[in-house]
């Protein structure tokens, strides 16, 4: 084969060869770097189960904040009617 052929060729297969390599996904299924590929996003199950958990979360705390708001109102409706007892027992 003709030198003046075959190394240009050569050149330019090894150039396309290079540039596939930087667009063809990497390894086992996972996407090529952010120029030629796309960013890796968590699918949506994962995304659901998060907010998910978030919001039970915060169920929990609002939950826990307005039972120890009922204490703390029960316990001072309990101390006022203490108080107003003793008073109403002085009274003539």
């Amino acid at each position: 084969m003709n030198p003046k052929i075959f190394y240009p060729a050569a050149a330019l297969i090894a150039l396309l060869m290079i540039a596939l390599s930087f667009v063809w996904p990497q390894g086992l299924g996972q996407r090529s770097p952010a120029p030629f590929g796309h960013a890796i996003e968590k699918p949506d199950y994962y995304r659901m189960v998060r907010e998910r958990d978030a919001r039970r979360q915060k169920q929990e705390e609002d939950r826990a904040r307005n039972d120890k708001m009922t204490a703390d109102r029960q316990a001072a409706e309990a101390s006022e009617n203490a108080s107003a007892g003793v008073f109403a027992s002085d009274a003539p």
